[in-house]
């Protein structure tokens, strides 16, 4: 038996299928401007400075990253915290401190905890793949900012995601520049922005060289975690054995 749809299925299917389609275009481009952001593999040497209102401190450090979810950070500067270093590989965490010449391996509860007293989290410190893999983004608005299409997207996580935050909001220039990350708890309250600022030519595409995350709430206004690239280079690889729990220790790149 054949049975006509009414205008009203047929109206509900096509909006169904433009929902769905604006879904998928919405997901490709954070998946692309995350793909431009971290690069096949880059190496830099970056300035960290955590201001307190009564104190100021600043790190020197190297990093390695290698496609979405391998990183290693190894600072430089001060003396006293040299050699320090931080490897992550995926979901998994090392850290060396060569005072007690030791990796340790952190456990998913300790992901969330500030980064050498910085307000970059554990799992803050190298933008992994979770947002692609653990979020579903959605449009909420499109702006313009200096003759530029900026996105607006929100992020909510997959059920049952191993993730801390309830919720993120995306800002996303049209040509797969990152501005702005907000991440929110699982009440949607702001607890955090990161901010990125100082888009120069590296090699031969555009990159934000400076970024600043700073808590939300009018008693942080003047804390805040300030992160600019000193140097900059971006490759096609990097050898594997860089981003090992054997190099986090003995270093021989």
């Amino acid at each position: 038996m054949n049975f006509k749809k009414s205008p009203f299925v047929c109206l509900v299917i096509l909006l169904l299928c433009v929902v769905e389609a604006r879904a998928m275009e919405t997901n490709q481009l954070v998946q692309s401007a995350f793909d431009y952001y971290r690069g096949k593999a880059s190496v830099s040497l970056c300035s960290m400075t955590i201001h307190r209102p009564d104190w100021e401190r600043t790190i020197t450090l190297k990093a390695w990253t290698l496609g979405q979810s391998e990183s290693l950070f190894r600072i430089t500067e001060p003396p006293k915290d040299k050699m320090n270093g931080t490897l992550k590989k995926g979901r998994e965490m090392w850290i060396y401190n060569p005072k007690v010449n030791r990796v340790i391996k952190l456990p998913p509860s300790m992901m969330s905890q500030a980064w050498m007293g910085s307000d970059f989290s554990n799992n803050d410190l190298a933008k992994s793949d979770s947002l692609i893999k653990d979020y579903d983004h959605t449009l909420l608005k499109t702006l313009d900012r200096q003759g530029k299409k900026v996105y607006v997207i929100k992020s909510v996580p997959k059920p049952q995601a191993p993730v801390i935050w309830g919720m993120q909001i995306l800002h996303i220039r049209e040509d797969l520049i990152f501005l702005r990350e907000e991440f929110y708890d699982e009440d949607h309250e702001l607890v955090k922005a990161l901010d990125f600022s100082r888009i120069e030519m590296v090699g031969k595409k555009l990159f934000p060289l400076s970024m600043r995350m700073q808590k939300a709430g009018e008693d942080n206004k003047q804390s805040y975690t300030q992160v600019e690239y000193l140097k900059l280079q971006f490759k096609d690889t990097l050898p594997a054995r860089i981003f090992t729990v054997l190099n986090l220790k003995n270093p021989r790149q």
